[in-house]
């Protein structure tokens, strides 16, 4: 992949082989962003765990303290009561089987699908369109709920979903370039300490073996793994 002159630049003002504590890094991230608009702070894992297996899949939400600084826009599947829950709570787009139809006739203008457990036989259709997206619902994200209105509120104020992918790696946007340091550290250790809590216990040796931050932009800053006690408040 090619590269501007600004991340060029910027990949020359740092070591980038070089393991950095997590408040040393989030400083060094947030004065590497050079675009015009404000940049995703984004994190990059890579676990101790074996995707193929089906009780070492990491998989989850969780709710980060600072927020995400997204909009984000909230599809749900539902009708009657849990319907005009949803809308009320601030849903984009709410729908039964028409939404379904919608979909299957190519819309897509949303980053999040909440489903209500009755709708889920007709969501399932989806499963081609929505799957190879990261936008099916599912029970194990918060996002097959009864209470739609929470979901709704929760997924809009900052809950972000994680899942490892087939190599092991979770790619999570903790933020926003224009976060205050404090902001992005708190975001950062609440990530960890989830990711802690939901280790499988099957896995041994090193659990969180890689991690890098990084803007949209920019080049990638190394993480050191012993160090992440720096932002966690669990014990690691």
């Amino acid at each position: 992949m090619a590269h501007g002159k600004k991340y060029k630049d910027a990949t020359r003002r740092y070591d980038r082989e070089h393991l950095h504590g997590p408040t040393e890094a989030v400083d060094l991230v947030k004065s590497l962003a050079s675009a015009k608009f404000d940049e995703s702070i984004d994190v990059a894992l890579t676990l101790g765990v074996d995707p193929r297996k089906a009780d070492q899949i990491v998989r989850g939400t969780v709710a980060l303290p600072s927020g995400t600084g997204k909009s984000v826009r909230v599809a749900v599947f539902a009708t009657g009561e849990a319907a005009d829950s949803a809308e009320a709570a601030g849903a984009d787009i709410v729908g039964g089987e028409e939404l379904v139809a919608e979909i299957e006739g190519g819309m897509l203008d949303f980053d999040l699908a909440i489903a209500s457990p009755e709708m889920m036989p007709q969501v399932g259709k989806l499963g081609r369109i929505l799957g190879p997206r990261g936008l099916m619902p599912n029970p194990k994200t918060g996002t097959v709920t009864a209470d739609t209105a929470k979901a709704v509120t929760e997924f809009k104020g900052g809950t972000v979903e994680y899942r490892t992918d087939r190599y092991g790696n979770v790619h999570v946007s903790i933020g926003k370039a224009s976060f205050e340091p404090d902001a992005i550290r708190a975001n950062l250790g609440m990530l960890i300490d989830e990711l802690n809590r939901v280790r499988p216990s099957s896995t041994k040796g090193r659990y969180i073996k890689k991690l890098t931050l990084s803007t949209t932009m920019g080049p990638g800053v190394k993480i050191d793994p012993n160090r992440l006690d720096e932002v966690t408040t669990a014990a690691t």
